[in-house]
């Protein structure tokens, strides 16, 4: 007898489940996989940093160079005004100023009104030479640039007076 062979179906898969099961794998692992930063990319480099600690210091009242550094109220200028602590390094530096004939010294000067760099330089150098024993100290008004007390450095810097300290306000 003779078989009658059916006819095959087609076959049929539905494919929105392997879809919808494919999205959550390939979430999963988007959100657990760890990248690589560009940091971890490049070369590790270790910077070691010194130690700090607040400088409670005071100024010395003895063998100190001022250099002032504001804002001339009447002209509206800045400028920088250079005075020394002891009073016969006051005597010396006027005795030097005056033979230098630097503008604007009389007998009864104490602070050095210095309106350019080549000043400021002459001035540094004297009271170097008035009292080499003398520290620096910078005092300059907060509002001012950067770039006033960055050129009292390098004129120091110049007639190596490389060791200095900087006037602040002591924080409350």
């Amino acid at each position: 007898m003779l078989k009658i062979k059916k006819k095959r179906l087609g076959f049929v898969l539905d494919m929105t489940p392997l879809v919808d099961i494919t999205f959550l794998l390939l979430t999963f692992f988007m959100f657990t996989a760890k990248f690589k930063s560009d940091s971890e990319n490049q070369q590790k480099v270790e910077i070691k940093r010194p130690r700090t600690t607040v400088d409670t210091a005071k100024l010395a009242e003895r063998d100190l160079v001022i250099i002032k550094v504001g804002v001339d109220s009447v002209l509206k200028d800045t400028a920088y005004y250079v005075s020394m602590i002891n009073e016969q390094d006051i005597i010396n530096l006027r005795r030097a100023m005056t033979t230098l004939k630097f503008p604007g010294v009389d007998e009864k000067s104490v602070s050095y009104k210095v309106m350019d760099t080549v000043q400021l330089a002459q001035i540094i150098e004297q009271a170097r030479l008035v009292n080499p024993r003398a520290s620096f100290a910078i005092d300059a008004d907060k509002r001012l640039r950067y770039e006033w007390i960055e050129t009292a450095i390098d004129e120091m810097r110049k007639k190596k007076a490389t060791t200095f300290n900087f006037v602040t306000e002591k924080k409350m």
